[in-house]
């Protein structure tokens, strides 16, 4: 799918533009974005920080984060890309930076997007400061990152805070994870060919994997982690979403509201965590001290409570593992095993869906649970999807292997544009399809809920497993018990 241009003046208000995903994601992503000839020539970025650096130190500071992080620089666009910047310090709990961003704004009548790169408690404070300066309009979008909020109760309270300045149709909740490619290739395979989707149901899938895997520990986001965990932070949301894109309806359109009240039914279909299941259907783990694979060979790194910021009693989830359900027609009795976490053996995403096995085979085999099909959609590091099959051995005997057909683009170009950079240029262009919708959000809180009291009233620590591996033993355990293994590369 190609990227749309912004065919409009724009103004995009960052705010948080000096944290962690700024640099890391959002100007990286706008910098290709305007490297591609993307963004209007009147579009401007307003960097919102909390410290009042002046614009050539911020500047500086973002070059040197962008050569840090792998952006590849054009100094000649890079220097065009940086005249579009304009930088303003202010305390986002205070009125005076909100009017002076006013009068900067005034008088412009371009599309503005405010865009929220921080904490989710600040939303309700940022929008109605907006409100107050009379900086939203009906072309105004605000952006809002993930979690949003900890648990339904707060997540509902913030979002009701927000739309009392924003309209439904401006809000965009976003996951990025929607805007990689592969996501959008998997709407493809399936929609766009008979040989997925009349496949695509319980009769011919045994069960779908879906897994998000970090090597990298809590680094320096304890103050946010500590409060958090694996479950709210990645589970909630992103593999939530993925299972909504895996198993949604065929929409009647692909317009945004059509897709969203597709994966909303999803969400709504999940069976409910609770009673014994609690138990037999999740896993919390929080890692412990153990070796890392790096470009440097094996690093020993601690434990998660020895990490700077933590609390020696921490029963913060940094793993959790959970067998998923779907009541409805299609995927009666299959089930979806979810699992992320950090401090893991490899860096990965994907989606493994596995079809059943042959009723009878005719051939020799070596091992017939490994020999099923299955249908890789491979988001991270390298996206792309692969297609397990079977073929005979080259030779006399009749034996078959199994192989793997890659259903990559070959004549794809060399750099795979960043999620981020289809989702602001979605924002840009107010193309909603690929942002969560209220009643999705609060949907996936109530699912989760009740895994999170749960953890809460129970009196017990999460269960160990070594930095470097994959997970606690439990997670192996959820799978096996059922006769099935998670699909590892290493």
């Amino acid at each position: 799918m190609r990227m749309p241009d912004i065919t409009e003046p724009f103004d995009l208000v960052l705010f948080g533009a000096s944290g962690d995903l700024a640099l890391r994601k959002l100007i990286p992503a706008l910098y290709y974005l305007h490297l591609d000839g993307r963004l209007h020539e009147e579009g401007r970025i307003w960097a919102i920080t909390r410290n009042n650096t002046n614009l050539e130190s911020y500047l500086e500071h973002i070059k040197q984060a962008a050569h840090q992080y792998g952006t590849e620089i054009d100094e000649k666009t890079w220097q065009g890309f940086t005249r579009r910047i304009r930088h303003i310090g202010m305390d986002l709990d205070k009125t005076a930076g909100y009017s002076k961003l006013a009068k900067k704004l005034q008088g412009a009548n371009h599309h503005c997007v405010f865009y929220c790169a921080v904490h989710s408690r600040l939303y309700p404070e940022i929008s109605e400061q907006l409100f107050a300066q009379n900086i939203i309009n009906d072309k105004s979008i605000i952006v809002l990152e993930k979690p949003i909020g900890c648990d339904y109760q707060s997540g509902k309270a913030i979002n009701r805070r927000v739309a009392e300045f924003f309209k439904e149709s401006q809000i965009y909740r976003i996951d990025h994870y929607l805007g990689k490619e592969t996501v959008q290739n998997l709407l493809a395979l399936r929609f766009a060919n008979s040989i997925f989707e009349h496949q695509w149901n319980q009769r011919y899938i045994d069960h779908v994997q879906i897994t998000i895997s970090e090597t990298v520990g809590v680094e320096q986001r304890a103050g946010f982690y500590e409060g958090t965990g694996a479950l709210r932070d990645m589970l909630q949301n992103h593999l939530l979403q993925l299972l909504c894109m895996t198993a949604m309806e065929p929409p009647a359109s692909m317009q945004p509201e059509a897709v969203r009240d597709e994966k909303v039914k999803v969400i709504k279909a999940l069976k409910p965590i609770v009673g014994d299941d609690l138990l037999d259907k999740v896993v919390r783990g929080q890692y412990e001290a153990g070796l890392i694979q790096t470009q440097n060979g094996n690093e020993m790194v601690p434990r998660y409570r020895d990490e700077p910021g933590v609390s020696q009693d921490s029963y913060t989830d940094t793993f959790v593992a959970v067998k998923a359900e779907i009541d409805n027609w299609r995927w009666a009795g299959v089930p979806f095993y979810l699992r992320t976490g950090k401090r893991l053996a490899e860096r990965a995403c994907e989606i493994v869906v596995q079809f059943k096995e042959v009723p009878h085979s005719l051939f020799e085999m070596q091992n017939k649970k490994t020999m099923a099909n299955k249908l890789v959609f491979r988001l991270q590091p390298d996206e792309g999807v692969r297609l397990q099959m079977c073929e005979k051995r080259v030779g006399n005997h009749m034996q078959v292997r199994p192989m793997t057909l890659s259903l990559n683009n070959s004549g794809q170009k060399k750099r795979v544009p960043d999620a981020y950079e289809r989702l602001l240029a979605d924002a840009l262009n107010g193309n909603a399809t690929l942002f969560l919708r209220e009643d999705e959000l609060m949907s996936a809180w109530q699912w989760a809920d009740p895994i999170l009291e749960f953890w809460q009233q129970a009196d017990q620590r999460p269960e160990p497993y070594s930095a470097g591996s994959w997970g606690p033993a439990a997670s192996t355990l959820l799978l096996a018990k059922d006769g099935r293994l998670w699909q590892e590369n290493n």
